[in-house]
């Protein structure tokens, strides 16, 4: 399936297409990688109901949709890198859950292709892939009309404040990458091109998707269990990793703290 035939791809999308094929090394199949998908499917489990079915934005190489077909629900993929698609169809043709999961290569700001289909049960984003988007209404009104009432949203951005990149960069001596979320906005090179990467708080998220979507729930992911550049320094201490994880998982719902982590994982239901 492929949505965005004659459709330039953005400068993400490009610079995506660039790195798909080192990602899952880079991230997916890292041990930080795995804490904090961790945290996600939890919450993923828990908010969809049984043999739901999912519409998935900026899906990657397809590591999320493929769990949540393992686990009984139907997936539409979607992604606006047609390398990191093509990854994950391939990947999908080995797995016998293929049929309850299909990928398309369609950016966010085509949604409307979907609109002639029958609506979904719950969509999601994970890891950051709406950072990339400057202006989060347009894709919080498509999504309203793709979402059943009563659907859910599970919604995974970069946050604004991560305490343990702070911590990082200034015990490296970093302090302009340290703070360099600060700002709302950053310039950040992927593979080797350079691209802006957006650090909305969750009020001004809420404030987007509000009009439609009623706020559940708001927890950190990768709150003590550090970002991914931090793989090299903790990937042979095993037994502190899962000591992180377990924090992560006492304190991640926590006023303030829920918002100094990594990311911040964000739940809607549909009004």
């Amino acid at each position: 399936m492929n949505a965005a035939s004659g459709v330039t791809l953005s400068a993400a999308a490009t610079a995506f297409d660039e790195v798909a094929g080192s990602y899952d090394a880079l991230f997916t199949h890292t041990s930080i990688g795995r804490a904090q998908r961790k945290q996600v499917w939890m919450r993923l489990l828990a908010g969809f109901p049984p043999s739901s079915r999912i519409l998935e934005l900026n899906c990657g190489t397809g590591e999320d949709a493929r769990f949540l077909a393992m686990v009984g629900h139907s997936v539409l993929a979607c992604d606006a890198s047609p390398k990191m698609i093509q990854l994950a169809r391939n990947r999908a043709d080995y797995d016998r859950y293929a049929p309850d999961v299909h990928f398309l290569q369609l950016p966010n700001e085509n949604l409307r292709f979907l609109m002639d289909g029958p609506r979904f049960d719950g969509a999601f984003s994970n890891f950051a892939g709406l950072n990339c988007v400057a202006d989060l209404r347009p894709i919080a009104a498509a999504l309203a009309d793709l979402v059943r009432p009563g659907g859910r949203l599970v919604l995974c951005f970069l946050t604004r404040v991560c305490l343990a990149e702070i911590l990082w960069y200034l015990l490296h001596a970093h302090p302009k990458k340290a703070f360099r979320r600060f700002a709302g906005k950053s310039t950040v090179r992927l593979g080797r091109r350079a691209i802006s990467v957006f650090y909305p708080t969750a009020r001004e998220i809420r404030r987007c998707f509000s009009p439609w979507f009623r706020l559940t729930s708001r927890r950190a992911v990768g709150l003590f269990v550090p970002p991914s550049y931090c793989e090299p320094a903790i990937r042979e201490h095993r037994k502190l990793l899962a000591r992180l994880e377990s924090l992560d998982r006492v304190c991640a719902h926590w006023p303030v703290l829920r918002s100094l982590g990594d990311h911040l994982l964000l739940e809607f239901v549909r009004c």
